[in-house]
């Protein structure tokens, strides 16, 4: 019986990887390219902001809400005259009471820690419940 030698054997076969790199970058880019096609970028949401002839509405809505604004000395001011945190939250529920629709609002200053609004919010909240929010004012220009 004859063996054949080792020298006669076919060479080992080669992967050529850069034709199947190149293939699968251009499905890749296919892929790319159709996502982008496919997805829109959302519509937002549109609002209708005040303009400044409306200026007698923000002091209508001062009137028919209980406006605690909080200062930087970390003192609240209802009706131009300052109070601790322990007045207004004694004078909270004696006006959800008096008022069934009424809305309590603080309003911070800006440069009021907002761990300081948190709590007097937090605070508000455990009296008022969810008749207590948060309001900002508009900056001035």
């Amino acid at each position: 019986m004859r063996f054949k030698s080792q020298n006669n054997l076919a060479p080992i076969p080669r992967i050529d990887l850069i034709p199947m790199l190149n293939v699968m970058m251009a499905v890749l880019a296919f892929f790319v390219l159709i996502s982008m096609l496919l997805t829109t970028a959302p519509d937002g949401v549109e609002v209708q902001l005040p303009g400044p002839e409306d200026g007698e509405v923000s002091d209508q809505l001062e009137r028919d809400f209980f406006l605690v604004r909080l200062t930087a000395t970390q003192q609240g001011i209802v009706n131009e005259e300052p109070f601790t945190q322990e007045q207004i939250l004694t004078q909270i529920p004696n006006y959800l009471a008096t008022v069934p629709d009424g809305v309590v609002v603080l309003v911070a200053e800006p440069d009021v820690p907002y761990e300081v609004v948190i709590q007097w919010l937090a605070a508000m909240k455990t009296i008022g419940g969810d008749r207590v929010s948060l309001g900002i004012e508009p900056m001035e220009q």
